[in-house]
Parts: structure tokens; C-alpha cells; sequence
């Protein structure tokens, strides 16, 4: 329990999403009891009518901004102009139209895509701005960039407490398993489930070398809500682990953990987006005092059991 929240109004945009469900546990957990969850159905946020009414609607001190359209590498090359205008758009009115309503605090949510495809691992929020993000995400990762402008823009002209985070690639229970547009984890967690009964092989994207770093969900909901309570910097904040896996590692770990003992066949023809990830998140423990605290295995097999626990309501929804 923290008196942060005591008599503060929290909108949490996307509270209904993957990490939205479990910023607004942890919120609920710290006595946070006023909380506003816009649904996509009532406040689509692309519409400034729609960011006008919520703040009518919700009156927020505090707005914690996790609305994104967001998939996969399929899913922003098959959509990279609706990645880009969604994102920035929503953010960008929000955020704006925040401070002229006078909310004490802005939450600002980036991405790892955001870097540079060719960032001096670990990656440093120095580097943020020394390279072009990798071709895939670009569109999306560069919206979600724009945030961090308009956040340090804003203090400098209007002393607008906004702050941005900066999360790893999440995983965790309640993902999206949607195979159109899931990302890496979910994806090759339901295709080694599914070809483990139906018979292989399992194709993949890429040649499997890319790493990346995965941040389990209660872990990141845990940083978003520790910063807001103890973070009030310009700095953009990574929040991860700092551990890497590459993909074919990643692949072979899910093979093993669900029973899979068939061929994994690597599509070299698909992209395999950027090459390495891995963040230097000394700034969090720094700054606010978090780290990260699941093993990935143990995250692993959180996701894995509740995937298969809930998987006939998952594929009857696909």
C-alpha cells in the first residue's frame, strides 16, 4: 500500500489490454481506488472527440497512456501506416490536451523498436536518437518516439510533469495468442503446442540468430507503477532485465517445455528483424529503484500453462 494514491483519479488507457490488466492490479495492490479504463468501443483516442470526452468523463490527476495498436513483424509490415498514425495520433492528442486540462502526471509508454537497428548493445537511453530503427517496426517505433519529444517539449515550455518508459519485449498469462498478430513468445508457444499433437515441422521466421529480451508483465506493470509514484525526470527509462536469448535458443526452450520433439525449420526468406536487443537498465535502479524479479523460465512456464488452461476459448476467438 503507498498514500501516493490515496484521493488520486488514475486513467489507465489500454487498462483493458495484455499489460493493462496488470498495471491496473498493481494499482488496485498500492490502494489506488479510483481507477478509469476507457474501452477501445466508447473512446477509440485516434478521435480528439473521443480524448475530450475521456477527460470530461474521467477528471484524471494521474493518466498512465498503454493504448497501442501494436503486433508482430508480419503485422507491422502488413500495416505499417496504420502502426504509425494510430499510435501518434493518440498519443500526441492525449498528451496534449492532458496538460491543458491540468493532470498532475503523464505516464508515457515507448518501445524497445524505437532504438536504433544498430544500437551498441547493451542499449543505452543516450542512444536513443544515434540511428535509424530497425525497417520493420520503424513506423511504430517512431510514433511511440515522438512521445518522448513531445513529453521533454512540454516540461521545457509548461513544466508538464510527463515521463516515458521504456519496456523490453513482454510475455506473460493473458497475452495475445493470436497467430495474425501475436508476437514471438505466444506465437511459437501455441504453433510447438499445436504441432506437437497434429505432427510437425514447425516453420519459423528468419535464421534464428537475432536475441532479444523478454520482460515478464507483472514485472513492467510493477516499474510503470513504482516510476509513477517516484519518477518526475525529462530522461527516458529503460525497463528490462538486461538479459538477451536468441530466437533459435528461445525456440528450442518453448520446443522442450511443451513436450515438442519434432523438426524446427527456419524460414530464411522471412525478415529477421533487428539483430540484437538487450538494455543497460541501470537508470531504473537508479532513478526509482526497480528491478526486474521473475526468471524467464519460470515467466516461461506461467504463459505456457495459461495458454493451455484457456486455450479452447483462445482458438475458438481465432
Amino acid at each position: 500500500m503507498s498514500d501516493f494514491w490515496k484521493g488520486k483519479r488514475v486513467t489507465v488507457t489500454g487498462g483493458a489490454g495484455f499489460l493493462g490488466s496488470y498495471v491496473v492490479e498493481e494499482l488496485r495492490r498500492r490502494g489506488a481506488e479510483d481507477i478509469f479504463i476507457p474501452r477501445k468501443r466508447d473512446y477509440d483516442l485516434v478521435q480528439h472527440e473521443a480524448v475530450l470526452r475521456l477527460l470530461h468523463d474521467a477528471q484524471p490527476d494521474i493518466i498512465i497512456h498503454l493504448a497501442a495498436n501494436v503486433g508482430g513483424i508480419g503485422a507491422n509490415r502488413k500495416r505499417p501506416a496504420e502502426f504509425f498514425y494510430d499510435n501518434l495520433m493518440m498519443g500526441v492528442q492525449l498528451m496534449h490536451e492532458a496538460w491543458r486540462h491540468g493532470v498532475q502526471k503523464f505516464v508515457a509508454i515507448g518501445t524497445v523498436c524505437a532504438y536504433p537497428k544498430y544500437t551498441p548493445v547493451p542499449f543505452k537511453e543516450e542512444d536513443l536518437w544515434n540511428g535509424y530503427p530497425e525497417e520493420t517496426n520503424a513506423p511504430y517505433g517512431l510514433a511511440k518516439k515522438m512521445l518522448l519529444v513531445q513529453a521533454q517539449a512540454y516540461r521545457q515550455q509548461y513544466g508538464f510533469n510527463a515521463i516515458y518508459l521504456l519496456p523490453a519485449n513482454l510475455y506473460g498469462p493473458r497475452d495475445n495468442f493470436d497467430l495474425e498478430t501475436s508476437h514471438v513468445i505466444p506465437a511459437m508457444i501455441r504453433k510447438f503446442v499445436t504441432a506437437k499433437e497434429r505432427g510437425g515441422p514447425v516453420v519459423l521466421w528468419g535464421d534464428g540468430s537475432p536475441t532479444r529480451e523478454f520482460l515478464y508483465a507483472g514485472d513492467a506493470a510493477e516499474a510503470i507503477v513504482e516510476a509513477t509514484e517516484k519518477y518526475d525526470g525529462p530522461e527516458p527509462v529503460n525497463i528490462g532485465t538486461g538479459e538477451e536469448i536468441s530466437i533459435r535458443r528461445l525456440a528450442e526452450t518453448i520446443a522442450q517445455m511443451v513436450g515438442y520433439e519434432g523438426d524446427i525449420v527456419w524460414d530464411t526468406t522471412k525478415p529477421n528483424g533487428q539483430p540484437r536487443r538487450k538494455l543497460d537498465t541501470s537508470r531504473a535502479k537508479a532513478y526509482f529503484g526497480w528491478e526486474a524479479k521473475t526468471p524467464f523460465e519460470e515467466g516461461l512456464r506461467k504463459t505456457i500453462d495459461w495458454y493451455l488452461a484457456h486455450r479452447q476459448e483462445i482458438e475458438g476467438e481465432g
